[in-house]
């Protein structure tokens, strides 16, 4: 079989100023904001619409939040702490204040709505979370003296950071004064006038740092253990990869909740002294006014963001001419786009591929030679297999298999679920490779290309959909009785969430499609929400009764004359 390094080797196209190894740092997360805070105190770390928190500033404030939370909250070490808002200052001082405080943090999608937020906070215990005042509402009814329900939930106000006139007008969520009051309620200038020193650092490379949710094929979401140092390794990792450093000035407009822009645009900015421009929604004219500005040298994209990019007919007014990457991942991006982001900036899309259960990244394309729809070569340390899901034996070159890794950056394993953890790890040679699910065919320079999928998974505008998770969510309508989650062909989202709902007869009141439509993006995330419902009498069974989902998402592909995924 062969070694950690050979899997690498196979590529001739591993950039050539980088060793296939990565010494990682022995210290927390944490440590980065004290090292890059003494190294450029006065230098911005963050811009939020023209209002910079220098590294100093940013030390300083998760520190005194630290503080509260040890002093005020009653957090301990290794403690799960919410964290739900969109992308702001807040959000990663916040972060980073939980690091400090010797905990960890549980990231929370902000289109969530409250009864997915119920799962996270009963699952992982939470006692503490810091939210946003425009999620306050979906919060507010899991505060309570409940064992199991939140004492403490700690509000942020955007505004609080838009302490210099705006270079672009902001979102009216974003400009709203602070409004929020209500139970176990503490506001953000609350903490930081308390000044409460934290108690000492404790926390090392091998305990527990974030723990990101994730679905799969049996419904509720499950949380990622990650470690100090897997989450360094894919820090320092993509720092190393694009030779990142204080110079660099990068786009954080990826949602931090997940890993990618987690990674991309916050923890690998730390640790290099980078600065980053940090803007909560996707805007195609104030990404770009934002580059030009700021001669923003770095942005990490899904491939949605880039085709409305790209299709802007105001982009020629903008000089992008600071750009030097543009990556990203989830979703595969089209030829025509490639190709014409190409002729607007002369850059190539460097698509990667990554999970929430390896902290971003495993593989990457090369800068100096990337392919287009690849997920490219297995970077620092990853030992990177192609396996007969079936048989688990390794497949040759150019034939698909399932993907399966052992790296630096795997996760620990499901908080509190071994039995997912153990049907998600095997060993092979002595080693615990994680099987992603995706099948994969590699070509004779070592770039790795998804072939199809091996889980039930949808993929909505780089967003990962789990059917069953939405399934189980669409059965708490009284109207429904069974139903079917599949994926839909979509123009702009390559695909889309679609519903086929067997109606209870027994119920006392009409609905329509666009009823359980309506119902369904009020009660769970916009991305998962189904965007088309179809009602049907029944659906096929198997002889044990189970749905045939694979037949409804073959019936629906057939329609479009899509391959069935």
């Amino acid at each position: 079989m062969s070694s950690p390094l050979s899997a690498q080797a196979t590529s001739p196209h591993w950039p050539a100023h980088l060793s296939h190894h990565l010494t990682l740092p022995e210290t927390n997360l944490y440590y980065n904001a004290e090292v890059s805070a003494a190294r450029y105190p006065d230098k911005p770390f963050i811009i939020f619409y023209g209002t910079p928190v220098t590294f100093a500033q940013f030390r300083d404030e998760t520190c005194r939040i630290a503080g509260y939370l040890q002093q005020r909250c009653g957090v301990k070490a290794g403690d799960r702490v919410l964290l739900y808002m969109q992308n702001s200052p807040q959000w990663i001082i916040a972060y980073y204040a939980i690091l400090r405080a010797n905990a960890v943090v549980v990231p929370v999608n902000p289109m969530n709505q409250t009864e997915e937020v119920r799962h996270f906070v009963e699952d992982s215990g939470a006692h503490a979370a810091f939210v946003a005042q425009d999620l306050y509402e979906r919060i507010a009814p899991l505060v309570g003296p409940d064992e199991a329900g939140l004492k403490h939930v700690l509000v942020a106000t955007y505004s609080d950071y838009l302490k210099c006139a705006p270079d672009t007008s902001p979102p009216d969520f974003v400009a709203a004064p602070a409004n929020v009051e209500g139970l176990g309620v503490t506001r953000w200038q609350a903490m930081l006038d308390a000044r409460l020193e934290p108690g000492p650092l404790t926390a090392g490379p091998d305990d527990l740092c974030v723990m990101p949710y994730t679905s799969g094929t049996t419904g509720k979401p499950k949380g990622c253990m990650h470690t100090h140092r897997s989450v360094m390794s894919t820090a320092v990792g993509g720092v190393r990869w694009f030779g990142t450093d204080q110079e660099s000035i990068q786009l954080s407009v990826l949602p931090l909740f997940h890993v990618t822009g987690m990674t991309g645009g916050m923890n690998g900015s730390l640790y290099a002294g980078a600065t980053i421009v940090v803007l909560p929604r996707w805007d195609r004219d104030v990404a770009a006014r934002a580059i030009e500005r700021y001669q923003i040298s770095s942005w990490s994209a899904i491939s949605t963001m880039v085709v409305d990019f790209v299709s802007n007919p105001r982009l020629g007014e903008y000089d992008l001419s600071s750009l030097k990457w543009i990556r990203g991942g989830g979703a595969t991006m089209p030829d025509a786009v490639v190709k014409k982001l190409r002729d607007l900036t002369g850059l190539e899309y460097l698509e990667g591929y990554g999970m929430s259960e390896t902290m971003a990244a495993t593989h990457i394309n090369p800068p100096q030679r990337p392919k287009a729809q690849c997920l490219g070569i297995p970077v620092f340390d990853v030992d990177s297999r192609v396996i007969d899901p079936d048989t688990l034996h390794e497949m040759p070159v150019g034939q698909v298999g399932e993907l399966v890794v052992h790296a630096p950056q795997l996760m620990q394993g499901y908080w509190q679920n071994p039995d997912a953890t153990l049907e998600t790890f095997i060993e092979i040679d002595g080693r615990q490779f994680l099987r992603t699910g995706d099948l994969v065919h590699v070509d004779d320079e070592g770039y790795y290309f998804m072939a199809d999928r091996l889980k039930r998974m949808i993929n909505a505008s780089g967003y990962k959909v789990w059917p069953a998770e939405v399934e189980a969510l669409m059965y708490r309508h009284a109207a429904i009785k069974e139903v079917c989650v599949i994926g839909a062909y979509d123009a702009k989202r390559g695909e889309t969430v679609k519903a086929i709902v067997v109606l209870d007869p027994s119920r006392t009141v009409d609905v329509s499609e666009k009823d359980i439509a309506d119902w369904a993006h009020e009660n769970m995330a916009a991305y998962k929400a189904p965007r088309m419902v179809e009602f049907v009498d029944s659906l096929p069974k198997s002889g044990s009764g189970k749905i045939l989902w694979r037949a409804l998402q073959e019936s629906e592909a057939l329609k479009h004359r899509k391959p069935t995924t």
